[in-house]
């Protein structure tokens, strides 16, 4: 079956692809959105979300003081560790400054931060509702504004001549469109890939040991048609947005309720009960998103949260409850740690903690001494019962290996720019996103190139330049 009655064609469910098809539709083309999962399951990881991360000059709204541009690239540059197109990331937060207005038109409504996230008041706007209170917002301005939407759509490859984009396929079904935007994610959910990319230690899946914290629907498909299609590649297939959270979450759609924020108010040990990381590098919005990682690079890809009664009411409390005792031997029993080692690695930590202010509101100047590795921020002795402790997973959220893009978000294959193929979100975070993450930019990114994408496909479908042989 053929249908050319569409303009632009956007591949995804998410902010990025809602983004996309909203600013084409507002472009004038006609516009013909293609989801993959099921309306129940529609948005992908975008229903986890909760805020945006905002450049600002004044106080706003729902934002204290002032985050300027230099200020957020700053922040980007430091937590990628320069692994970042500075072009392409600082489009995205200029763009941060402006979306927003054009998101309420849509129906998106924001709050003030709450108690547990007053860190992030001055960087984050947050969604009234939520990630699935954004995505209902602007499918039904979609629906009304003529967006053509079908679920169950899970378009497997496409058809290109020369960089070209001329069809969607589905199956046996072929649709034509004048331009095309992907915003089909990552590949964090197709567990072989994940295993080609993690490979194995002492015979063992690395990847086997992780869950993810978002859709099971982002099989990398169009990603993995795309690079075998010859689109430039970037970024490293082992980099993401990695969080550690409780290992007891389910293996899809856990979200951010199984987030373990206590890892700061504490320390963490592997299953040889040892310390491997500074759990006080930073503050947490800045941090969190690279503990999946390095719990991932553990004996087993697991590891444990501990903390004591003064932790408690500190970080906003999991989903599952801690396990809890009156000891820490009794709590390395319940853990199946040796508990000779726990004992050790907390009295070897108690002893080097060397006082200060705390305040966990700023980097204070609690920090060991003599330690390795050091906790350099919040280091407060463990030693007031009871003690409770978090068994830990990789949790990712999405994976960093995507498609280039240029200003306009095209995706370029051979160095060159396609002339109606774009690319939002995920599938094109790598440019930005070498590594490590900040709260909130991934929807800062998604919601830039999806506009972007979605105005330049409007203005490509509407030249009506197709390839020669199309």
């Amino acid at each position: 079956m053929t249908d050319r009655n569409y303009d632009v064609i956007v591949i995804g469910g998410g902010n990025a692809a809602l983004c996309a098809a909203l600013t084409a539709r507002e472009g004038g083309a006609s516009v013909l959105l293609l989801e993959s999962a099921p309306r129940a399951w529609r948005g992908g990881n975008s229903q986890h979300t909760r805020n945006l991360r905002c450049m600002h000059d004044a106080p706003q709204d729902v934002l204290t003081d002032a985050y300027p541009e230099e200020e957020y690239w700053q922040d980007l540059n430091k937590v990628t560790g320069g692994l970042t197109n500075e072009t392409l990331a600082r489009l995205a937060i200029r763009d941060s400054s402006r979306c927003r207005e054009w998101m309420r038109r849509h129906g998106v409504h924001f709050q003030p931060s709450l108690s547990g996230t007053l860190q992030l008041s001055r960087t984050n706007a947050f969604f009234l509702g939520g990630g699935k209170a954004l995505l209902n917002a602007y499918y039904r301005s979609a629906e009304q504004l003529g967006v053509q939407i079908r679920y169950e759509a899970p378009v497997d490859r496409l058809e290109l001549r020369d960089g070209w984009f001329v069809a969607a396929c589905i199956g046996s079904e072929r649709i034509t469109a004048r331009a095309c935007v992907v915003a089909s994610g990552g590949f964090e959910s197709n567990r072989e890939w994940m295993r080609e990319a993690w490979g194995q230690i002492d015979g063992v899946w690395v990847s086997d040991n992780f869950l993810i914290r978002g859709t099971r629907f982002n099989m990398g498909v169009l990603l993995k048609f795309l690079i075998d299609a010859g689109a430039d590649a970037i970024g490293d297939p082992t980099q993401s947005h990695a969080v550690a959270i409780d290992a007891r979450a389910p293996l899809y759609d856990g979200g951010i309720c199984t987030r373990v924020d206590s890892v700061s108010l504490g320390i963490v040990v592997n299953k040889h009960a040892q310390r491997f990381y500074d759990e006080g590098e930073d503050f947490w919005p800045k941090r969190y998103a690279i503990w999946g990682r390095l719990v991932a690079g553990q004996p087993g890809q697991i590891a444990y949260s501990v903390i004591d009664a003064k932790a408690i009411g500190r970080f906003m409390p999991p989903v599952f409850p801690g396990e809890k005792a009156a000891t820490l031997p009794e709590l390395a029993r319940k853990l199946g740690l040796d508990e000779a080692a726990l004992a050790r690695t907390v009295q070897d930590y108690n002893a080097a903690c060397s006082g200060g202010t705390f305040d966990h509101a700023v980097l204070d100047d609690c920090v060991t001494t003599g330690l390795t590795p050091a906790k350099t921020h919040w280091a407060r002795p463990i030693d007031t019962a009871p003690f409770y402790a978090y068994p830990l997973r990789p949790g990712i959220t999405f994976t960093y290996l995507g498609v280039k893009v240029n200003e306009q978000a095209a995706v370029h294959f051979a160095g060159r720019a396609s002339p109606n193929l774009f690319a939002a979100g995920e599938i094109m975070a790598g440019n930005v996103l070498g590594k490590g993450y900040t709260a909130g930019v991934g929807m800062t990114i998604g919601t830039a190139f999806g506009r972007i994408a979605g105005t330049q496909a409007a203005a490509a479908a509407m030249r009506g330049e197709t390839h020669a042989a199309a």
